[in-house]
């Protein structure tokens, strides 16, 4: 059996994936493996080209119709959203009229700066490792942070406007539901548990064998320094990557339900996940 399957170079996907790829844990499967950005990622979601792939909560909820979510591999917690930064704006009342770089349409991230109601500014979409460089160079006012920027923004000269995270847990009372792991609904239900399984073997991989996996990671992250990594990979690895659990569960929920209520659209509850 081959299937595609697509997820990021970021060291939180390629330390849970690394495992799965290369064929440490049984499996019958073999993997067409491509990795990409994540506003790269939601893009192939939505043309519907990968048979597993990774992808942000908010380009989920456009999606629920061809996907369903994968009970592990969820990038999901608190303390771990989006940090909308800046070089000389101090605060979300200066941000009217101004340019803001966000990581793609479709990422949780610019879900979460609409959720903070900035009012109106002017939006420009791009890769997230380019909006740290875009502000510094003076082409955005502020930019919305996402991965390992936000352990190193501050060393640029850059500083925090607001927690677009936190926000949404102060709002909200739940976890902030990053992105999952998405698997077709098409295929073969015993196809996809074995799937699932197979994710949750690599996972539990990984933990054990931290040494042979880290190989992988800094291949897919030359440039970033090797504590910068484990921050990373520390912060959004965690008991909801393990398994999404109720509570990470009704976290996603509330989400679609936030973007789906905003476009006239009704969910059913728990419609969206794989279930065993």
């Amino acid at each position: 059996m081959n299937l595609k399957i697509a997820f990021s170079p970021c060291p939180n996907d390629t330390f849970i994936f690394e495992a799965l790829v290369h064929q440490r844990i049984k499996q019958s499967i073999q993997w067409d493996v491509h990795l990409e950005d994540i506003k790269t990622l939601n893009q192939w979601a939505k043309e519907g080209s990968f048979d597993v792939i990774k992808v942000s909560f908010h380009a989920f909820a456009h999606l629920t119709n061809e996907y369903e979510l994968l009970p592990y591999g969820a990038a999901l917690g608190r303390g771990v959203g989006p940090l909308l930064i800046s070089k000389n704006l101090q605060s979300l009342s200066e941000l009217e009229g101004k340019t803001i770089g966000v990581p793609g349409k479709l990422t949780t991230a610019n879900f979460l700066f609409d959720f903070a109601n900035v009012g109106s500014i002017n939006k420009t979409y791009l890769l997230f490792n380019e909006i740290e460089d875009q502000i510094l160079n003076g082409h955005l006012d502020a930019g919305v942070i996402i991965h390992e920027n936000r352990f190193t923004y501050q060393d640029k000269g850059l500083h925090k406007i607001i927690d677009l995270g936190h926000h949404w847990e102060k709002t909200t009372g739940y976890a902030i539901p990053l992105g999952g792991i998405a698997v077709r609904k098409s295929l073969d239900i015993e196809l996809k548990k074995e799937i699932a399984q197979q994710l949750k073997e690599s996972i539990e991989y990984a933990y054990a064998h931290e040494s042979v996996v880290m190989e992988y990671v800094k291949k897919h992250a030359q440039t970033m320094k090797p504590n910068v990594m484990k921050q990373h990979i520390a912060l959004y690895v965690n008991e909801y990557t393990h398994s999404l659990g109720p509570e990470g569960e009704a976290a996603i929920q509330y989400l679609l339900e936030t973007i789906h209520k905003k476009e006239g659209k009704h969910i059913t509850n728990n419609f969206y996940m794989l279930k065993f």
